[in-house]
């Protein structure tokens, strides 16, 4: 029964290790979670370069926040992180149709940069802007949501990161080139644009895969469930009231 990636795509699990990706259901999203603090805590330049870019735009929000009223439609396209369904992460009992962080929460991000946010990414103690004061923002807000939240800032990286694998290990016949959504923000244009790429291809949608050394997962539901699969390589998630305890002591 063709349950992972590598089933539907015919990949190793050797190739998967050589590439350092994680190898997901395509059947059900799993309880893993791209985890900001692996992307601020990493060695990796690209990575940092990412922290960067994501640091970049929240600034960016800040100062449309500080201007005064934002249109309704600004605050849609500037603000509003939807799941992105093509990496099969996060929960969902079906599929992989998640709910992701609707109107409220863009309209609380957008309340808070501009008050009491409003030193975000100029700070004098830290030194740096940390993602993870987003978990202030509202109270729900839990390792999911900033998963998507931050999948939706580094779309871009795993869209070239996925297009890369599926040229070195794929066959062409199962890729096909697709135009993705909010991949790069301009800042000359003020804009999300789309990009084109050549990514696996399945029932109807491309997929999107993610490097296991940025990923948490979410143990207890692992073994709730009796789910097999490769994830002794990624690292164990915290509770999210515990998560934004450390967070807001961190902070303090």
């Amino acid at each position: 029964m063709n349950i992972y990636f590598s089933d539907y795509f015919g990949v190793t699990k050797d190739e998967f290790d050589a590439y350092g990706v994680f190898n997901v259901s395509l059947i059900n999203d799993l309880p893993v979670f791209i985890d900001p603090f692996l992307l601020f805590g990493s060695e990796k330049d690209e990575y940092q370069k990412l922290h960067q870019e994501i640091i970049k735009y929240i600034t960016f929000l800040r100062e449309m926040s500080d201007k005064g009223t934002i249109s309704k439609g600004l605050i849609k396209h500037w603000f509003l992180f939807p799941e992105v369904k093509q990496n099969w992460l996060g929960y969902s009992k079906v599929g992989n149709g998640g709910s992701g962080l609707g109107a409220k929460f863009a309209s609380a991000l957008n309340s808070n940069l501009s008050s009491i946010f409003n030193d975000f990414g100029n700070e004098q103690i830290t030194q740096s802007s940390h993602l993870e004061k987003l978990c202030l923002v509202k109270d729900r807000v839990g390792k999911d949501s900033i998963s998507d939240f931050t999948t939706n800032l580094i779309k871009g990286y795993l869209c070239i990161y996925t297009q890369n694998f599926a040229k070195e290990y794929l066959d062409k016949s199962k890729c096909k080139e697709v135009s993705v959504k909010h991949a790069k923000f301009d800042y000359q244009t003020r804009r999300w644009i789309s990009k084109r790429y050549n990514l696996p291809f399945i029932d109807g949608d491309f997929v999107l895969l993610t490097p296991k050394d940025i990923l948490t997962k979410d143990e207890a539901w692992i073994n709730k469930y009796d789910i097999t699969g490769d994830f002794d390589e990624i690292a164990e998630s915290i509770a999210n009231i515990e998560l934004r305890a450390q967070i807001n002591e961190y902070l303090l």
